[in-house]
């Protein structure tokens, strides 16, 4: 039990607080208390503020445990309503700046749990006409936190802010998805030259590339909606090792039930709260969808500053939207600066990926004690991921236009095209008119017509951009025809 003192020091007034390790003043204004107090002061991490979505999270935990401890009898009706309150002016956004204690800190996330608790009870003895502090009248661990421990509330705060963040990000992909879509359709009758390790190969769609783009996004979305159904599982009423220790059976039946009620989100209890408890795995999965969205978010932003590079000494296929000056000391400069900020924030994800996976591992026996990074990375990733979308649909993709004269003359000038006429002349003579025309300059066309290999009417239908671009035809049917 926390006992409290109001004293005046100075100017300013304090209340001193006393827990398990000792005495300490906290200023009387804040909301928080000794244990945050004491957390912040341990834990100057990252130097930044919790997340808002976990702290929402925690106040719909904490509303959805007052009210099921209020059902079961447990809770005097006005403390809970005080702390329903509470919980609802926190969801609405107040009191944030009372949740003091850094992203990362050691405990398992004890300290962000406690600063919940804190600020709820103080916000509720409040309500209630006390004074902040008072906590014979709602006290953070005997009411607040009855029949939970940190080790279910703070992955169900994990699990439920993920969730959220993932349906943001979502969102942003199907933006992104579409915009792709229009783009495969704008472009869809561009002849470029499509490449294979960085060499000429043969002529493909601009369009088709872009409908790829979309299809592999797409993918992405089903795997990170497989995966966020691993969020929707939860160890609430496990209490500190899963067995349930100090939550009353009522309790357990209907804690989830009520925060799925409240939040709006549906949940499910695990049929197995010891393991759901001991691991984290779940958190990998969805790193790991959110990794492999970054990835194949990271090759289009490559594909896309290879296709742009020049003007005059790249591919220059497509235009990038101009966004900012790409030099202080070259004039004129545009830099790729939408696909390159795409890539920063992938490299940083993988990161992010190989943090969570390590952390979820070095769990041991009945608990994993670093929740706190996983969030923290889980988070950052997913958010950042979400951002970079945006600014890439807005800023970079809905804008992209073509060159399409520039795109034929790479195809009509190139070797590739060698690829189509290999079935009517061999592979042998098609490779010596290949290297031919690398050492001369000359096109393909010109040495085939030159040797007499083909004639013009039949160039034209094996070189027919849309038959060497689809699928299931080869260059004999359409000569045969």
């Amino acid at each position: 039990m926390v006992k409290t003192d109001i004293k005046e020091t100075g100017p300013e007034k304090y209340r001193t607080e006393r827990d398990s390790i000792g005495k300490k003043d906290v200023p009387g204004e804040v909301y928080y208390g000794v244990q945050s107090l004491r957390a912040a002061e341990n834990f100057h991490i990252t130097g930044l503020a919790m997340h808002p979505e976990i702290i929402n999270s925690l106040a719909y935990i904490k509303k959805a445990a007052a009210i099921t401890n209020c059902e079961a009898g447990l809770l005097e009706k006005n403390v809970t309503s005080a702390i329903v309150q509470a919980c609802d002016e926190i969801i609405a956004g107040q009191f944030h700046e009372d949740f003091i204690v850094d992203p990362i800190q050691g405990g398992a996330g004890t300290s962000l749990n406690m600063n919940a608790n804190e600020v709820i009870a103080n916000r509720a003895i409040e309500i209630l006409g006390g004074i902040k502090g008072d906590y014979t009248i709602v006290n953070p661990n005997d009411h607040v936190n009855y029949g939970q421990s940190t080790n279910d509330v703070i992955p169900t705060a994990g699990k439920m802010t993920s969730l959220r963040l993932l349906k943001k990000l979502k969102r942003e992909l199907l933006r992104l998805h579409e915009a792709l879509c229009e783009k495969a359709k704008e472009f869809d009758h561009i002849i470029k030259m499509g490449r294979t390790q960085m060499q000429d190969a043969v002529p493909i769609r601009l369009g088709q590339e872009f409908k790829a783009y979309s299809v592999a996004v797409m993918r992405d979305i089903h795997r990170m909606e497989k995966a966020m159904d691993e969020m929707r599982t939860l160890n609430m009423g496990g209490t500190a090792v899963g067995t349930g220790l100090n939550a009353d059976e009522r309790y357990l039946q209907r804690v989830v039930p009520n925060l799925n009620e409240i939040s709006d989100m549906q949940f499910v209890q695990a049929f197995d709260l010891i393991d759901s408890t001991q691991n984290l795995d779940s958190f990998v999965a969805v790193s790991g969808s959110v990794k492999a969205c970054a990835v194949t978010l990271s090759k289009i932003a490559n594909d896309l500053r290879l296709m742009s590079s020049g003007p005059r000494a790249g591919f220059y296929e497509i235009n990038l939207p101009a966004k900012q000056n790409g030099s202080s000391i070259m004039p004129g400069k545009i830099n790729p600066v939408i696909p390159e900020v795409v890539n920063q924030v992938a490299f940083n994800i993988i990161g992010n990926d190989m943090t969570i996976t390590m952390a979820a591992e070095a769990g041991q026996l009945e608990l994993n004690a670093f929740e706190p990074i996983i969030f923290y990375c889980m988070f950052q990733s997913i958010d950042t991921l979400a951002y970079a979308v945006s600014t890439f649909v807005d800023n970079c993709v809905s804008g992209i236009t073509a060159n399409e004269t520039r795109c034929k003359y790479l195809v009509e000038n190139s070797v590739g095209i060698i690829t189509a006429i290999c079935p009517h002349v061999g592979y042998q003579k098609a490779a010596d008119i290949a290297k031919k025309a690398i050492k001369t300059g000359e096109s393909v066309r010109t040495l085939i017509l030159e040797e007499k290999l083909l004639n013009e009417k039949e160039l034209d239908q094996i070189l027919d951009p849309i038959h060497m671009t689809e699928p299931g035809i080869s260059g004999k049917e359409l000569l045969f025809k």
